[in-house]
C-alpha cells in the first residue's frame, strides 16, 4: 500500500533527481483524532508485550503543511512558521534525507510552513498530525510517494511516538505507537456512534512528558488482551453499546495515570442521559460521550448531556459521529459565547492550547 502525495503548486519533470527549483511548493495535510478509544499493554504477533491504542477517528480540524526546497542549502537548514514546531522540522530533516536517498540525490533544507486548527495539549494527535502532513509535503516537493509504513517510522523517529494518522482514513487499528506499526486490523469500521466531545481539566493543555510513564504487570495484560477481544467483536457485530463498554473500561483503566477529577462526573451523567459509554485521550484532557445514533430522541439526549456537563463545570466541544453523512459536516463546533476564553497558546503558533469554553447553552447540530 503506497500514500497518493497531494499535487505540488509546482511539479518538475519526472526524469529530474532531486527537488525542482525554488518555486516547487510541496503541500500535505493530515487530521486529528478524538483520543483513544483502546490504549494500553498487548501481545503483538511474536508474544511480545507492546504497548499499542485505537484512535477515536474526527473529521474536520487538521494540520496544513507547505515546503519550499532551497537546493544547495544544507539538509538540516529547515526554517519553519509558526517557530517553536520542533517536531515538525525533525520531520522535514528526516523526510528530506529520506527522499533524497530514494532519489539518489543530495538533500537540501527548504522552508516549511504549517497551518491548522487543532488545539494543542489536549490529546487529538496536533503534532502528529503537524508531523505527517509534514512528512507528505517535503515527499510532494520531491515528487516520491512515501508508502505508510514509512510515513510511520520518520513520525516516530520525529517525535518518539505516533498516532495512526498515516492510515487514516482507513479501517480501525490496534497500533503500536511507540513502533509506528499495526498491531492488528479490528474489522472494516468502527460500530456507528454519535459522539459529544468535551473538555476536562478546564481545557488545559496537558504536558505529557511530565506524566508518569504508563506501568503494566500480567493482570494489566490479562485485562488489555480482554479488552481488544470485546472490540474485536464490537466491530465485527456492530454493537456500538460494546463499543462503549470498552471505551469506558480503557478510559477507566487510565484514570491511574491521568486522574481527572471530574471522571465520576462524566460518567454519572453518560449513563443518567443513556449514553454507551465516554472515552478519554490517554495523553491529554479531550472526552467523549458516546451514544447510539439509532437512539430514540437522541438530539434530547445530546442537549440534555451537554447542560449536565456545563453544570459539573466540563466544557462541552462538539458532536461528530463515527459514520458522517457524506452530505454533512463530519463535525460541528458550537458557537462560543461573548465571554468565552481560550488556554495557553502554543509556543510560537496562533493555535489554541484549548478548546473555547461557553457559559451559556451549547448549540448542537441534528446528527
Amino acid at each position: 500500500m503506497t500514500a497518493t502525495a497531494p499535487r505540488a503548486t509546482t511539479r518538475r519533470a519526472a526524469t529530474d533527481a532531486g527537488p525542482g527549483d525554488g518555486e516547487s511548493v510541496g503541500t500535505g495535510h493530515a487530521a486529528c483524532h478524538h483520543g483513544e478509544i483502546l490504549q494500553g499493554v498487548f501481545l503483538d504477533e511474536r508474544g511480545r508485550r507492546c504497548q499499542a491504542l485505537v484512535t477515536l477517528p474526527m473529521n474536520g480540524p487538521g494540520s496544513t503543511a507547505h515546503f519550499t526546497p532551497r537546493t544547495g542549502t544544507p539538509p538540516d537548514d529547515v526554517r519553519v512558521t509558526p517557530a517553536g514546531r520542533t517536531k515538525a522540522r525533525a520531520a522535514a530533516v528526516l523526510a528530506l534525507r529520506e527522499c533524497a536517498a530514494r532519489l539518489s540525490a543530495a538533500p537540501c533544507g527548504g522552508v516549511l510552513t504549517l497551518t491548522g486548527d487543532i488545539p494543542v495539549g489536549l490529546g487529538m494527535g496536533s503534532s502528529t498530525s503537524d508531523v505527517i502532513a509534514t512528512v507528505r509535503a517535503v515527499a510532494d516537493a520531491w515528487g516520491v510517494r512515501l508508502p505508510p509504513r514509512t510515513i510511520a517510522g520518520l513520525a516516530v523517529r520525529a517525535e518518539g511516538a505516533s498516532d495512526p494518522l498515516m492510515l487514516a482514513p482507513g479501517p480501525p487499528l490496534l497500533f503500536a505507537q511507540r513502533e509506528g506499526r499495526t498491531l492488528e486490523a479490528l474489522g472494516p469500521a468502527l460500530p456507528p456512534a454519535a459522539v459529544l466531545g468535551c473538555a476536562l481539566g478546564g481545557g488545559a493543555p496537558v504536558d505529557t512528558l511530565a506524566l508518569p510513564a504508563p506501568a503494566y504487570d500480567a493482570r494489566d495484560l490479562d485485562t488489555y488482551e480482554h479488552l481488544r477481544r470485546m472490540l474485536r467483536r464490537a466491530v465485527s457485530d456492530g454493537d456500538t453499546a460494546l463499543l462503549g463498554r470498552v471505551a469506558t473500561a480503557s478510559a477507566r483503566l487510565g484514570q491511574r495515570r491521568l486522574t481527572h477529577a471530574e471522571f465520576p462526573a462524566l460518567t454519572r451523567i453518560a449513563d443518567r442521559v443513556g449514553a454507551v459509554g465516554v472515552q478519554i485521550a490517554h495523553s491529554g484532557n479531550v472526552a467523549g460521550v458516546l451514544f447510539d445514533p439509532r437512539t430514540p430522541g437522541l438530539n434530547a439526549r445530546l442537549h440534555r448531556c451537554a447542560r449536565d456537563l456545563e453544570r459539573e463545570g466540563i466544557t462541552p466541544t462538539r458532536v461528530f459521529t463515527t459514520h458522517p453523512s457524506p452530505n454533512s459536516p463530519a463535525s460541528h463546533q458550537p458557537t462560543p459565547s461573548e465571554d468565552s476564553s481560550r488556554g495557553r497558546a502554543h509556543l510560537g503558533s496562533h493555535r489554541p492550547a484549548g478548546p473555547d469554553t461557553s457559559r451559556r447553552r451549547t448549540r448542537l447540530p441534528a446528527v
